[in-house]
């Protein structure tokens, strides 16, 4: 059989080459590489290399973690914004991905990556030195305002620094920020009373509270911490539309296959429903999330803009 000159066989095979054939079909073919701008062994670091457990398991390739840190995120940041986009580099980001355009010159913008996955989010608790006599945020405020405040945080910048410097705004008070280079100094501070307070995740911090030797406030997310819940959220300590939680994401260097965005951003969110995943997630003090890759647009825009309004109206910069 002839079909305008061109054999049966012929015409089938040049159908085949037609299909559409996605880049996700053959991938992966050879070993992952993520890069983490944290030092190893942090939260950071040990959320990821959950994850990338499991997501290895299911994509059946092992998943390299790189350890890039430094200038607060931006050296590892910088290296994967470089990266080629095929598929086989990925970065996890932190809040201050969101903070950093604001307070450094960066050699990259968020136009250089694709969002992938919003992966956990990490709440802050507002921990108060037991030298200040305030059982609720309430009380703190009105002892804060007839009284010199600080809060602690672990550098110009972080979380920590920029949640500390909005509750200030929004409570109308005067309060200094005392930076350090590492939580162990800042629990030791707040300990003895040398600093008042610190917006920081749950992890070191709340074993001295259950010893009697510091009070949690408030917690930064919209819900509750499962397991601390005499602890209220700022929200309902009188701070409406206060949630600011830290939180770790999944970015690829921009040009990315989309078919490769979507296929690791579905298998993460399902990763996150995994008990294991998740005992191990609120151990770290992390909750988890798995959220779409246009959620993770949307988070970035919103805290980009919320820290932009913070570090413009505290006249915050780095030297």
């Amino acid at each position: 059989m002839k079909i305008k000159g061109t054999s049966l066989l012929a015409y089938t095979a040049l159908a085949a080459l037609a299909l559409p054939i996605t880049a996700a079909a053959a991938w992966p073919d050879k070993p992952i590489k993520v890069i983490v701008p944290y030092t190893p062994g942090g939260a950071t670091d040990t959320v990821t290399r959950v994850v990338m457990q499991k997501l290895s398991e299911k994509l059946k390739q092992p998943i390299v973690i790189e350890n890039k840190p430094g200038a607060n995120s931006t050296i590892g940041t910088s290296q994967a914004a470089r990266s080629k986009p095929d598929g086989y580099t990925f970065v996890t980001v932190l809040a201050a991905y969101s903070a950093n355009p604001h307070l450094y010159k960066l050699n990259y913008s968020n136009d250089d990556f694709a969002p992938v996955s919003h992966i956990a989010d990490l709440p802050l608790f507002l921990f108060v030195s037991k030298q200040v006599p305030a059982k609720n945020v309430k009380e703190l405020v009105e002892y804060g305002k007839k009284n010199h405040l600080t809060y602690a945080s672990s550098g110009t910048g972080s979380s920590a620094h920029l949640t500390g410097a909005h509750f200030a705004d929004e409570a109308g008070i005067q309060m200094t920020h005392v930076p350090y280079k590492g939580s162990a100094p800042i629990l030791a501070d707040l300990l003895s009373g040398q600093v008042s307070m610190v917006f920081d995740p749950i992890l070191v911090p709340m074993a001295y509270v259950k010893e009697g030797k510091l009070n949690a406030l408030a917690i930064t997310s919209a819900k509750r911490w499962d397991g601390e819940d005499d602890i209220p959220t700022m929200e309902e300590a009188g701070f409406k539309g206060f949630v600011m939680n830290s939180w770790t994401s999944l970015l690829a260097p921009k040009g990315t296959p989309q078919d490769i965005v979507d296929r690791v951003s579905s298998e993460i969110a399902e990763i996150v429903k995994d008990p294991d995943v998740q005992n191990k997630f609120k151990t770290a003090g992390f909750v988890p999330v798995g959220g779409s890759a246009a959620e993770l647009s949307e988070l970035i825009k919103r805290d980009s803009a919320l820290y932009d309004n913070i570090i413009k109206e505290n006249n915050i910069t780095v030297q």
